[in-house]
């Protein structure tokens, strides 16, 4: 967890927070979607311009308006009401389709932008490393949440923003022609407001940080409650848990407290700032209607573009709790991409080659990320395929550096590792996955595999004696939460069918017999071997030496023996 004081220290926006900004959106305009992109930017400009130049008119027919009303003219009084409603008429139009451009806008924008994260986070394993090293806290929500706050606050902002120019363009003529000295009164009056916006306000940017995190933790243990709710009750957990979240609600409550008290304060001025808009136009024009230099609608139309000017002027005023949570939502997207990139550039001294005839190690050397003490000592050797290895390690950390190293993931050595390319070897680890979707869904592997028939389904199924279980889960093209429905070992053999539908040269077997029973890591490392899928297996409790052909045995020291194994029992397969 990281504290407010070092949240603080974390979030200014620099050049770099910048930078990344401008990135996104040229990302954006000129992406695959960046056509429509553009089309919907196109509408929204011409329908910005429409607005403002349907306020100019507006504030002549309330002019005139006004001014038939004052001097009792009946006729003009009717034209002008009339010209009122075709105007507001007109309005509503614009607006509508204005607002309609804008979600389709923002909308665009976030699929594209979540779809893309997304990639990056699942690519390279990167949500693996930022779990791993603890580089990002809540990824989740900063790709879910924190990428539709930046779309459709980006796009609100650059939109204001525009609107806002086309406003002083659209007003300033009008208020100058009426008084000079308002122009100069409503340009400085913005200013000053936004100086002490600024000033007032500058703490909401890192509360409202730590706030999105705050809220965050506090979801995710309550997740981890509901996805542990069996453990929580045996195990009479609900105590310490409770205290755990009164814990994170405190520590939610008191940072919001934090940002009520800045709101106070910024919101005794800005009220205050936005009560005297309403007068200051007619204490300067009003004295002009009573020496009669001016008609009466006058001080309507002086008050409506004052108003309309001193908005553009005063967007740090008007918006800037939205800015501040904006910052902090940019500042954590730009965080997020710095951890993908880092995740993905952290130097490996371990070599990996790709080799589709083998897995061999050689000079490999690995150390404990604790403390760096050697748990495997310049490892050499080959399993060739077709070759059976069994891995038996006296310290269970050489066994996990092993697995872990050979997949990639442990970068704690040296050395040169030899094996197929990712796609072509399977890692079993020794807590089974049964992903999310349908069970026909979790049997394959990517997505990316031909589709399997129910029939060849229940073949590998009853190769592994668990055939029952498309009847447990209601057939094979329902959604369940496989970890209600199954045992771990009932999910262990449905990974085990996923290797055998991919049909990898190499898989690796980490302790696949804690989750089996004695009898079923026999069944299924001979279904592997029929089936031409080599495996090299990292001992547990039930892994019998004469379905392997080469033995490994780590010592705890780190030294290691490559033995063959002679056997002729009948059960070999």
């Amino acid at each position: 967890m990281v504290s407010a004081s070092g949240n603080q220290q974390r979030i200014p926006l620099d050049l770099l927070t910048l930078a990344r900004f401008w990135a996104a959106l040229r990302r954006f305009i000129t992406s695959d979607v960046g056509w429509k992109a553009r089309t919907l930017c196109g509408l929204l400009i011409a329908f910005l311009i429409g607005t403002n130049g349907l306020n100019v008119i507006n504030s002549y027919v309330a002019r005139d308006f006004m001014t038939a009303v004052a001097d009792r003219d009946r006729a003009g009084f009717i034209w002008q009401a009339i010209i009122y409603v075709l105007v507001f008429g007109a309005s509503t139009l614009v607006a509508v389709l204005y607002r309609f451009c804008e979600e389709r806008l923002a909308l665009l924008w976030r699929d594209w932008s979540t779809r893309r994260l997304i990639g990056r986070y699942l690519a390279n394993r990167a949500y693996y490393f930022l779990e791993a090293r603890e580089q990002m806290t809540n990824p989740d929500q900063r790709i879910a949440e924190d990428t539709r706050a930046f779309t459709t606050t980006t796009l609100s902002f650059v939109l204001m923003s525009l609107n806002a120019a086309f406003t002083v363009i659209a007003f300033a003529g009008v208020l100058w022609s009426i008084s000079s000295l308002l122009f100069v009164v409503a340009v400085g009056y913005a200013a000053l407001g936004s100086v002490l916006t600024i000033l007032l306000g500058r703490p909401l940017v890192w509360l409202n940080y730590t706030q999105l995190d705050k809220e965050a933790n506090l979801r995710s243990d309550l997740i981890h409650v509901r996805q542990h709710a069996e453990s929580v009750l045996l195990l009479r957990r609900e105590g310490r848990i409770e205290a755990r979240l009164r814990q994170r609600v405190a520590e939610l409550v008191a940072n919001w407290r934090r940002i009520i008290s800045v709101n106070r304060t910024l919101g005794f001025f800005t009220t205050g700032y936005n009560y005297l808009i309403q007068i200051i136009p007619a204490l300067i024009i009003a004295p002009l209607y009573i020496r009669g230099e001016v008609e009466f609608g006058v001080i309507t139309q002086s008050a409506m573009a004052f108003s309309q000017l001193l908005g553009a002027f005063s967007l740090i005023v008007t918006q800037f709790q939205s800015i501040s949570s904006f910052a902090a939502v940019v500042s954590r997207l730009s965080s997020l991409a710095e951890a993908f990139e880092e995740a993905q550039s952290t130097p490996c001294k371990i070599d990996t080659h790709v080799d589709n005839d083998r897995v061999a190690y050689e000079e490999l050397i690995l150390r404990s990320p604790s403390d760096g003490h050697v748990l495997i000592d310049c490892l050499s050797i080959s399993v060739p395929r077709g070759t059976r290895a069994l891995v038996h390690a006296e310290s269970r950390a050489a066994g996990v550096a092993l697995f872990r190293a050979t997949a990639g993931i442990w970068d704690n050595g040296q050395g040169r590792i030899f094996r197929p390319d990712l796609d072509a070897v399977h890692f079993l680890p020794e807590r089974p996955y049964l992903s999310m979707g349908t069970l026909r869904e979790g049997l394959l592997r990517t997505g990316s595999e031909r589709a399997f028939t129910e029939t060849e389904i229940r073949e590998v199924l009853r190769l592994l004696q668990v055939e029952n279980l498309i009847e447990r889960a209601g057939g094979l093209d329902v959604e369940r939460d496989w970890d209600e429905v199954f045992s771990l070992g009932e999910q262990q053999l449905l990974a085990v069918a996923r290797v055998i539908f991919s049909a990898p040269p190499f898989v690796l077997l980490d302790r696949i017999g804690t989750a089996l029973e004695a009898d079923q890591v026999p069944l299924v490392l001979k279904v592997l071997h029929e089936r031409g899928i080599t495996y090299i297996a990292f001992k547990g409790d039930s892994e019998e030496i004469e379905y392997f052909d080469e033995v490994l045995d780590i010592g705890a020291d780190g030294k290691w023996r490559w033995n063959r194994v002679v056997c002729s029992d009948s059960r070999s397969p």
